[in-house]
């Protein structure tokens, strides 16, 4: 397999990232979800407006991976007041990460994972949060795998589904 990279995503790039988004949330949840609830999610939660919302929030970043220039999957991470909970200390949190189901397996995934640890570090945050599906094994598999520990949990609304996430963090490097 080629290389994966991975690619700073721009305003221009809303559709790709909606239709990228929209389809890799639906491959990842739909069979555990009412279609009436991944409707109403995949239509609010990546609406051209709210992703070009966050595309311009100095606190959000997103990068596609892509494989011979066609985009596989993306990631978004959070900072400061654009982390979905405030939490203590210098934090990145690690919103998204979804990978095409075709290429599970093939370390998208990590290479994603890697990219958000490169800022974690250049933004010199104390540790690297994020929120995953209790009924989610893979995805808890691989932040265990990358030395992520939960610490507690949160609602995450899915149409009028509560459901919920576990809270893992990693602790970065002391700095010298």
């Amino acid at each position: 397999m080629e290389p994966v990279i991975t690619r700073k995503v721009g305003p221009q790039d809303v559709a790709q990232l909606q239709q990228i988004g929209r389809q890799t949330f639906f491959e990842t949840f739909a069979a555990s979800n009412s279609e009436e609830n991944m409707r109403t999610y995949l239509a609010e939660g990546f609406s051209a407006e709210k992703l070009l919302t966050e595309l311009q929030n100095p606190n959000s970043v997103f990068y596609f991976a892509e494989l011979n220039n066609a985009v596989i999957g993306y990631l978004k991470v959070n900072t400061g007041s654009a982390q979905t909970e405030r939490q203590e200390g210098n934090a990145l949190e690690i919103e998204r990460i979804y990978v095409l189901q075709a290429y599970h397996g093939q370390k998208v995934a990590q290479a994603l994972y890697d990219q958000a640890m490169q800022l974690a570090t250049a933004a010199q945050a104390d540790y690297v949060w994020l929120g995953v599906w209790e009924e989610n094994p893979r995805a808890i598999r691989f932040y265990q795998k990358n030395g992520f520990i939960a610490f507690d949990q949160h609602v995450f609304k899915l149409g009028d589904d509560e459901q919920t996430d576990i809270l893992m963090k990693k602790p970065l490097a002391e700095r010298l």
